[in-house]
């Protein structure tokens, strides 16, 4: 048997939900400003294919063209687009170029291991994309530690940069549709 006492706490000492168990019944307190034990609705019901068409447009049942070969793509493509504006604006320098060039291959080298990954996986679970997530994060984080340990004369901002305008590379494949 469950007693629910309502009261509201005094200033300054809002309390959670108050459970205490006396043997066979328990005691739960509830404040009226509390929006969490508030019953509600929980029928959801789907979408029909005209709703969802009125709501979202005619292409709503259509796979999306963005496929992860076409973001490694896009990715490399931004890498060699950043490498010749830093070139450009730079003094020439060949650590400004190589270091461009690192920053984007850090980008888009793990990218293409995790697309790689979910062609090779006939059936595609929420635990492969999370597994597949770890690797590439992995690998990154591998990448960006041996660049640090094996290219003394590396160009930080010029890398982070182009590691950066090739990440968000993903997000213009999208909008770019």
């Amino acid at each position: 048997m469950t007693h629910e006492v309502s009261g509201a706490p005094l200033a300054g000492q809002a309390e959670p939900d108050v459970r205490k168990d006396t043997g066979s019944t328990s005691v739960r307190t509830i404040y009226p400003q509390d929006g969490w034990d508030v019953e509600q609705d929980n029928n959801i019901v789907p979408l029909t294919r005209a709703e969802a068409e009125k709501l979202f447009g005619p292409d709503v049942g259509r796979p999306s063209r963005v496929t992860p070969l076409k973001v490694v793509l896009a990715q490399m493509g931004f890498s060699l687009a950043v490498t010749l504006i830093w070139w450009l604006f730079s003094d020439h320098s060949i650590h400004v170029v190589l270091s461009t060039l690192l920053g984007g291959a850090t980008c888009w080298i793990p990218s293409s291991l995790f697309a790689l990954g979910l062609k090779g996986v006939k059936r595609q679970t929420s635990m492969t994309l999370i597994v597949g997530e770890a690797i590439k994060t992995g690998v990154t984080l591998a990448m960006f530690i041996a660049i640090a340990y094996t290219y003394p004369e590396v160009r930080w901002v010029p890398m982070l940069v182009t590691y950066l305008v090739a990440l968000k590379a993903y997000w213009i494949a999208m909008a770019v549709k």
